[in-house]
């Protein structure tokens, strides 16, 4: 059984290893990428499409009227959400049931 040490040396050599063989492979490989680049007119957008996420938002949808004025009828959204903005209009589903 290895010890300790030995395999934390042996990690470290091989690590040094792998380092000189990506740096004597690194220039071929880029060479050979930009041939290939300059063979198929590729560009940016080619090789690094739009990234993902959320699409552009699309026209909010009218929301129905959540509040009524009981006096007069009239709907109003009063910020469109949360509490009225005045007192006299009241939730819809209210006003519906007394008229």
């Amino acid at each position: 059984m290895a010890t300790y040490k030995a395999l934390r040396d042996q990690i470290e050599q091989l690590t040094q290893q792998a380092e000189a063989a990506r740096a004597s492979e690194l220039q071929a490989v880029i060479s050979e990428i930009q041939t290939k680049i300059l063979d198929y007119c590729l560009t940016e957008k080619d090789i690094f499409p739009r990234k993902r996420g959320r699409p552009y938002k699309a026209e909010k949808a009218t929301l129905a009227p959540k509040y009524r004025d009981p006096k007069t009828g009239k709907t109003c959204h009063c910020g469109k959400r949360g509490r009225p903005a005045r007192s006299h209009c009241m939730p819809v589903s209210t006003c519906s049931s007394r008229t």
